[in-house]
């Protein structure tokens, strides 16, 4: 038997499958089934990585038919590069994911059962999987509906929350909005495939080989942008995802927000860069604007944030906005026929892409040890943290330093590829795009800037300091299990960043096959320690460089003031004439953001409320003030609460229709066929 790409996917589903089987079987033994099952996926999730990369590698292009589902309208599959990188992309995470899901979801145990989240977390594990590899709208849609079934029920695990209820019905709701605008755009491109006769234009084949007409390309595209942004959580359609991404278990945070998001974005690169393939530049406009503001507006809400899942969530928003950016960018120039250009704008999206997975999936699963360790998501109630979770502190701040793009880890190379897209970019045939172009590069250094400010936040009011709230249980650090998880993606992270020249390399068959251009050999012109994606006399960045001057100045740092007795003085903490510091005297979550609350606030939904205690007081003689805050994204007061209301009001009065009388119900059976009898 020769070992393909194809073979070992083959072998994953099969293992996937297994894993649902085996939940069965195991409902009584729920220890054995969560360290089985979850090793198992690990194993899947480590198959299918390993394809992804292999596919990529070999730059070869596998299309299989399955005579599966509908009459005459058999499953097509197709391994290529861009499917084979995110391939490799949602099995790297769900390999990292699966191994802390051992010990994560172990703290279930005695609550309730689990059996449900192990058989949907495959499920969604081959969903994704088979969403990237459709070569059909068909099983396209399919696979695209069993991801989103899926991670609903995994959002709705803890069910006995209303919070949890809400958010899942919100996420259902956006998700088939968003199906629905997919489906139509398939439609468009699979309909002028045969000019509306016969169903033969459902694949990718057809849709590719098809000229569309300009007018119908863009509402094809349009559609789809519309469609896939749902799914991503593009402003304005982002409303669903701080909901959801907070209240579902951390192991299943982790991974909707690190690569759930990234099958749109792969949606968006697969139907405007292969099936369409011939676009104006006032789409890549269209894509780099919704870039910019999601980037902006999801940074600074994150920063608003007491939730610490909730920050992640909406910073998730932001690297969406920046992936968006090289994508709008990469269209752009490959419009423009600058190929070089679009070759670093695409390697700079899909870079970000992976590394976003990465640093998002620990951040998450830090969140989730957090969480597991405290009982607690506010952040206003924690603090102190380093010193009973050390290993949580010590990851969790790869994770915020990757995020907030300092090197050497992998967050800054990619958004250091997006500036140079920016900063490289010669002068556009269009005034408005000369004018874009740079106004871009401010906004996404703006949004950085955000990014450092909340991820200090971030670290900073859940790990240092003194620990606030009233109830302080016994804080214990999290098992080895999680530990691995976080530890394996925190090694990633460092590699990302610093052997970028491996990886860029490695990506070219896909900015190859998709824009017609690479840029590995001049990225790579003076070695693997110095990136240079145009030119070395242009721009150049050494990675490893970098790395090990940081490291010798931390490693001199740390000889210099501990191995000489007396360096070192400890004298008690003092604070404008007091000694003894307490949580009262240190910053909280809100006294942080509060700088950018009083000069940005009318972007948001603010309400600040001081009451003295106890109730009744004298304002000027209280015993204590309570302070409350509500930030409320203005996105859902105007788009998406006026729509509740309407469709709760059509719904009270379609409801008193609703009588409970047979004789009733009768009259208007009786009624329905008079009308059908007079216009038949």
């Amino acid at each position: 038997m020769i070992i393909t790409p194809a073979t070992i996917l083959s072998l994953s589903f099969a293992v996937l499958l297994l894993v649902v089987l085996l939940a069965l079987f195991l409902r009584s033994h729920q220890r054995l089934l969560i360290t089985a099952g979850y090793s198992l996926m690990a194993v899947a999730a480590l198959l299918t990585a390993g394809a992804g990369v292999w596919a990529v590698s070999r730059g070869t292009i596998a299309q299989v038919i399955l005579p599966l589902g509908l009459p005459d309208l058999p499953v097509h599959l197709r391994l290529d590069h861009l499917s084979g990188f995110f391939l490799a992309v949602i099995g790297l995470l769900a390999f990292f994911v699966s191994v802390y899901s051992v010990g994560y979801v172990k703290g279930f145990l005695g609550h309730r059962q689990v059996t449900s989240l192990v058989i949907f977390s495959s499920l969604f594990l081959a969903g994704m999987f088979l969403v990237v590899l459709s070569d059909d709208a068909f099983i396209f849609l399919v696979s695209w509906e069993i991801m989103a079934a899926s991670s609903y029920f995994l959002v709705l695990f803890e069910d006995e929350r209303i919070e949890n209820r809400r958010a899942a019905l919100l996420y259902l709701v956006v998700a088939h909005v968003g199906a629905i605008a997919i489906l139509l755009s398939f439609g468009v491109m699979a309909g002028l495939a045969t000019d509306y006769h016969g169903f033969e234009g459902y694949t990718f084949d057809a849709m590719r080989e098809t000229d569309l007409p300009a007018g119908w390309a863009t509402a094809a595209f349009l559609l789809a942008f519309f469609g896939f942004s749902a799914k991503a959580g593009v402003v304005p359609l982002h409303v669903w995802l701080p909901e959801a991404h907070p209240v579902a278990p951390s192991n299943v945070s982790a991974l909707m927000s690190g690569v759930m998001l990234k099958t749109a974005i792969y949606g968006i690169i697969r139907v405007v860069f292969d099936l369409i393939g011939d676009f104006p530049v006032w789409w890549g406009a269209l894509v780099l604007i919704f870039g910019l503001i999601s980037a902006v507006v999801g940074m600074l809400s994150a920063v608003m944030q007491q939730d610490l899942k909730k920050l992640l969530a909406y910073s998730s928003v932001k690297n969406i906005g920046i992936i968006l950016i090289g994508i709008g960018l990469s269209m752009i120039f490959s419009s423009s026929e600058m190929v070089l250009l679009a070759a670093l704008a695409l390697i700079a999206a899909l870079y970000h892409t992976l590394n976003h997975a990465m640093y998002k999936g620990l951040l998450f699963m830090g969140a989730g040890a957090v969480l597991h360790a405290t009982h607690e998501r506010n952040m206003e109630n924690m603090g102190g943290l380093i010193r009973d979770l050390p290993w949580t502190a010590a990851l969790f701040l790869v994770g915020c330093v990757s995020i907030s793009a300092l090197p050497p880890f992998n967050g800054f190379v990619s958004e250091w590829l997006t500036y140079q897209a920016f900063l490289l970019s010669p002068a556009l045939e269009s005034p408005i795009l000369n004018l874009l172009i740079p106004l871009g590069a401010a906004l996404l250094a703006l949004s950085g800037a955000l990014a450092a400010a909340g991820f200090v936040k971030a670290f900073g009011i859940t790990f240092l300091g003194h620990r606030r709230g009233t109830h302080h249980h016994r804080v214990h650090e999290v098992g080895w299990a999680m530990r691995a998880g976080m530890l394996l993606a925190a090694i990633t992270c460092l590699g990302l960043g610093v052997f970028p020249t491996y990886l860029i390399h490695w990506m070219d068959p896909i900015t190859e096959q998709l824009v017609g251009g690479k840029i590995a050999s001049s990225a790579a012109g003076f070695g693997w320690m110095w990136l240079t994606p145009i030119a070395a006399e242009r721009a150049s960045y050494s990675a490893p460089v970098a790395f090990v001057g940081i490291l010798a100045v931390v490693v001199v740092t740390y000889l210099i003031l501990h191995t000489r007795p007396g360096t070192i003085h400890r004298v008690p903490l003092w604070d404008c004439g007091f000694e003894k510091i307490t949580s009262r005297m240190q910053y909280t979550a809100t006294s942080f953001s509060m700088p950018l609350r009083r000069i940005l606030g009318f972007l948001f939904s603010v309400k600040e409320e001081v009451k003295p205690f106890p109730p009744g007081a004298h304002p000027a003689f209280p015993e204590r003030l309570q302070y409350r805050l509500r930030v409320r994204d203005r996105f859902w007061g105007w788009l998406y609460k006026p729509v509740i209301d309407v469709s709760f009001w059509i719904s009270r009065k379609v409801g008193k229709l609703q009588q409970g009388r047979i004789q009733v119900y009768l009259i208007y059976s009786f009624v329905t066929i008079i009308v059908l009898l007079l216009f038949l």
